[in-house]
């Protein structure tokens, strides 16, 4: 198999690979960019640890092909500070104490982002709806949930 070379915009910096093919977004985001805010949970994309945001809409980088991603803007959780400044919804989910292990967080917060980006005041049931393919096993959800509509009223 032979390599290919991409072009990846990622948190507003080009990234140029190359790599194998059959190389996963998440594994170049983690392996060539340093970016390990995106957690591999299942590898099937059942629990959104690895959720990322490409052209603002939330996927999962488990399953998606560097190569499907090349020429397109890709964020992670890194990506969503500007400097020091907390995005709001990372401030909110502090606010809330909606972080426990911190393992599912970077997912549900690009999630959440996703859902804010389309729609910014979503009600409860499309918070839950966006969320509901991030795995958290350490809260009940509750907390993350009003940690989402806080940061949609701000």
């Amino acid at each position: 198999m032979e390599k290919v070379n991409l072009e990846l915009k990622v948190n507003g910096e080009t990234l140029t690979v190359a790599i194998f093919p059959n190389r996963t977004l998440l594994e170049v985001l983690r392996a060539e960019a340093g970016l390990t805010g995106a957690k591999e949970g299942c590898g099937e994309g059942a629990c959104g640890h690895c959720t990322v945001l490409l052209d603002d809409q939330p996927v999962r980088a488990c399953l998606t092909l560097a190569v499907e991603a090349d020429g397109h803007d890709i964020t992670t959780v890194e990506g969503l500070a500007a400097g020091e400044t907390l995005d709001p919804l990372q401030e909110a989910f502090i606010e809330h104490g909606s972080v426990q292990c911190g393992f599912c967080t970077p997912g549900m917060l690009m999630s959440a982002k996703g859902l804010l980006l389309e729609d910014p005041q979503p009600d409860e049931q499309k918070i839950r709806r966006a969320l509901s393919g991030n795995i958290c096993r350490c809260t009940g959800y509750t907390k993350i949930v009003e940690a989402v509509a806080d940061a949609a009223k701000k």
